[in-house]
């Protein structure tokens, strides 16, 4: 992890030095005065499409990630769509595998012993994984759709890698409402707390009460940071992968 951020803080200190030193390019001349005849026929020229600039920062990203220049509202089809693929983006099973091997590696001390020996302890520490971060999406998608909240994660259009961490932090506590306008992110408290109370109706009994629950859902909370910061420097990801030749 340590790595990527390095990696991501040169490049961006690269590309502003570049941006910095680029070559001024003189004047045009100026242009001759168009006679009678040309003012009577107006040069058509094409429209300047303003998204494209900010539009370019989402390429490559997931379709879960919203555009900031062209937010169309998603209704409750498009979210359920959100839900869907968000429950089963693939970098969620590799993350799954490392957090279980660190629970199996040091399990809660009251676990009994078909939650912290073998494959079938393994098993079941994945699938309370991989059923809590469905409930977070469940949860998520309720509530959005009720309080007509945007789920999405909206990138940066600030090249600065502070500002941008800033802004993945941020977008868990204060997110978009459909109509574009900051609200507090009520959906992802809802989906904390899905995900944080749902291991109460398999987990071991010592851990399937209300405190439990709670330091779970604080728990699922912090997972939107790391969600988000994903999301926000997928193409700097992407870029170390390919350098390293990962498989994603």
């Amino acid at each position: 992890m340590g790595a990527l951020w390095c990696l991501i803080i040169n490049s961006l200190s690269q590309a502003a030095c570049a941006q910095g030193t680029q070559p001024h390019s003189p004047k045009p001349r100026q242009a001759p005065q168009a006679s009678d005849q040309d003012h009577r026929q107006p040069a058509t020229t094409p429209p300047t499409n303003t998204k494209q600039g900010t539009a370019g920062l989402a390429s490559g990203q997931a379709s879960t990630v919203g555009d900031p220049a062209s937010s169309s509202p998603l209704n409750v089809k498009g979210k359920l769509r959100y839900f869907a693929v968000e429950s089963f983006r693939p970098g969620i099973y590799p993350v799954a595998a490392f957090y279980d091997g660190l629970t199996m590696a040091n399990p809660p001390k009251a676990y009994p012993p078909e939650w912290r020996q073998g494959v079938a302890g393994f098993a079941r520490n994945y699938g309370d994984f991989m059923a809590s971060w469905a409930a977070v999406q469940g949860g998520k998608f309720v509530a959005a759709s009720i309080l007509h909240e945007d789920p999405r994660y909206f990138i940066s259009t600030n090249k600065n890698f502070f500002a941008r961490v800033a802004n993945a932090v941020r977008y868990v506590v204060i997110d978009r409402s459909d109509s574009g306008h900051s609200r507090l992110a009520l959906a992802n408290v809802a989906g904390a707390l899905a995900g944080g109370f749902v291991g109460n109706a398999y987990l071991p009994d010592p851990y399937a009460n209300a405190s439990h629950g709670f330091s779970r859902s604080a728990l699922a909370l912090t997972g939107f940071v790391t969600s988000n910061l994903a999301d926000e420097f997928q193409p700097e990801i992407h870029k170390l992968a390919k350098k390293l030749h990962l498989p994603f």
